[in-house]
């Protein structure tokens, strides 16, 4: 049996609690040789007559009478889905789900407070999270906006942001600031992020050691930010962190550019266009401003 169209559906169930052809037609706003058309399709493709018509009306013929409740029943289960649907679509239109890491923290919250301002009725949900993670959220749907680090995902839309470079956290001691990179990798652990939390910090920071020949092992302590800057603060290690963590440093940490073959990348956000979000696009409009 082919697919049954749920206007088959619709027709039949409408005719069978009208009992009349004019007031069904009515009711689904077609003529009654549509309606006739719609209901002599239903039975070529159900294999049997569905309604008898007569002086009064129509009726229900046995075969008729059997299939109605399956019938009211997936029309009824079609409309509830539709409902649902919209139901989901409007809860989604209502928040704005968004993504950011490392490099993006100091202007994200200005533009998400700015936003606010303007939109009091949207819900704004914000996670910190890998690049590669967000990248893959947005391709789903599931994340309406991210911060992340450029090139994007093949089919994602971008705007860069800003440059980043790698620098140098370490603790605000005297002279610390003349010693060079190697002595310091010596007299000090370095410390880092874990790398299945910030991927992209990790994978820069072993280029920088890689390209300048430097020796050090970094060691994993947190998935924090504000942690690893705590330790650094007390004097626990030294951390390569994005240059942007200048925004919220703690005054016991200070930070160097190494003047060596630097790190650069680009910072930007990232959408999907294919899917439809209002309030995404009066943010990206902030955002570009």
């Amino acid at each position: 049996m082919k697919g049954i169209d749920i206007k088959l559906l619709r027709a039949f169930v409408t005719l069978a609690k009208e009992g009349s052809y004019n007031d069904a037609a009515k009711t689904l706003f077609i003529t009654q040789p549509a309606l006739s058309k719609q209901i002599q399709m239903l039975e070529t493709l159900t294999g049997g007559p569905l309604f008898l018509r007569g002086r009064h009306g129509a009726t229900l013929t046995v075969f008729g009478t059997q299939l109605f409740p399956r019938a009211d029943a997936l029309l009824q289960a079609h409309i509830d889905f539709l409902s649902y649907a919209k139901e989901i679509t409007m809860k989604n239109n209502e928040k704005l789900v968004m993504g950011f890491g490392i490099s993006s923290f100091h202007k994200v919250p200005v533009w998400i407070n700015r936003f606010r301002q303007q939109f009091p009725d949207c819900d704004v949900i914000i996670n910190q999270l890998p690049s590669s993670v967000q990248m893959k959220m947005l391709q789903e749907g599931s994340l309406h906006a991210g911060f992340v680090r450029m090139p994007v995902t093949e089919g994602l839309s971008s705007h860069i942001i800003h440059e980043e470079i790698l620098a140098l956290a370490v603790p605000s001691e005297s002279n610390i600031e003349f010693m060079n990179i190697q002595d310091l990798l010596s007299a000090y652990s370095l410390l880092q992020l874990d790398p299945s939390t910030s991927p992209c910090l990790a994978e820069q920071t072993a280029l920088f050691l890689q390209n300048n020949q430097l020796n050090a092992t970094p060691v994993p302590v947190t998935d924090d930010m504000t942690t690893l800057l705590a330790l650094v603060a007390g004097g626990n290690g030294i951390a390569f962190l994005p240059e942007s963590v200048r925004h919220f440093l703690p005054t016991e940490v200070k930070l160097l550019k190494p003047a060596d073959k630097q790190i650069r990348w680009h910072i930007g956000v990232a959408w999907n266009s294919k899917i439809k979000n209002p309030w995404r696009d009066d943010f990206l409009k902030i955002v570009m401003e």
